[in-house]
């Protein structure tokens, strides 16, 4: 049990935080402050606005303007924010545009990302032509056998797809089953600049992807359309291929990409 200096020293802990993000919060909405203000607002001692707008400073939360003493939002928000929010912008900024691929192509549309050595399923909208699809939401599939997985591998370098990759089992035969293969194929991704498995994961199912890039250009996830081989014939795939690309480019616009 703690004793009461602890208790006393964890309260004035919870405080300072609680003081901290008002500042933050202050900032937000004023653009820009000084310490008297900082201190009037939070309703505190000069030195103590002071002390907590130093702390802030150091971790780069805040930064002096032009105007010595006066502090605005510094840069370190910005880095904070795009960590935070990253995964979860990226479903509610794809929905709409996959609800509109699932419409074009009457297939179904999945959004993966790179987890645990395999692809995870943040999100799938089900087209018209796709009556009773799986479910893909929350399950983790094969990396090398499905073209969520190839374009999530295509963004890796070297020793990431190494540490990324165990075993490549086969589930068909035409299943890529060696690295040698497999980094051909990722070479070709990364020229065309989509992914394309026929029959690969399982007999009868043909997918194609596109990478969705984050403000950097990193490859953040990938977006499918997949459908049974026989609607998704090679006339169809290369049609479908061309919405899809235009359709991740246009998630990746909306996550900072090509922004100036």
């Amino acid at each position: 049990m703690r004793n009461a200096a602890e208790a006393g020293a964890g309260g004035a802990g919870v405080q300072s935080v609680d003081r901290a993000l008002s500042i933050l919060e202050v900032l937000a909405r004023t653009g820009e402050a000084g310490v008297t203000e900082i201190s009037g607002e939070l309703g505190v001692h000069k030195s103590t606005a002071f002390r907590l707008m130093a702390t802030l400073e150091s971790h780069r939360l805040v930064e002096q303007t032009g105007d010595r003493g006066r502090y605005r939002l510094g840069v370190g928000i910005l880095r904070l924010a795009g960590a935070t929010t990253a995964r979860l912008d990226l479903v509610q900024e794809a929905r709409p545009i996959s609800r509109q691929l699932a419409a074009d192509t009457g297939e179904t549309v999945n959004i993966a990302v790179l987890s645990d050595g395999s692809a995870l399923y943040l999100d799938q909208v089900a087209g018209s032509s796709a009556l009773q699809s799986h479910n893909w939401v929350g399950q983790h599939i094969p990396l090398h056998a499905t073209s969520n997985g190839k374009v999530l591998l295509s963004g890796l370098d070297d020793d990431d797809l190494e540490a990324a990759l165990g075993a490549l089992p086969t589930y068909t035969s035409r299943t890529i089953t060696t690295l040698s293969q497999l980094r051909d194929e990722l070479d070709r991704v990364r020229d065309q600049g989509y992914a394309v498995a026929v029959d690969e994961l399982e007999v009868g199912l043909t997918a194609v992807a596109a990478p969705v890039r984050n403000a950097h250009g990193d490859v953040v996830a990938s977006m499918s359309v997949s459908g049974p081989s026989f609607r998704l014939g090679d006339d169809r795939v290369d049609e479908v291929v061309a919405q899809t690309v235009e359709a991740a480019a246009e998630v990746s616009h909306r996550l900072g990409w090509g922004h100036r």
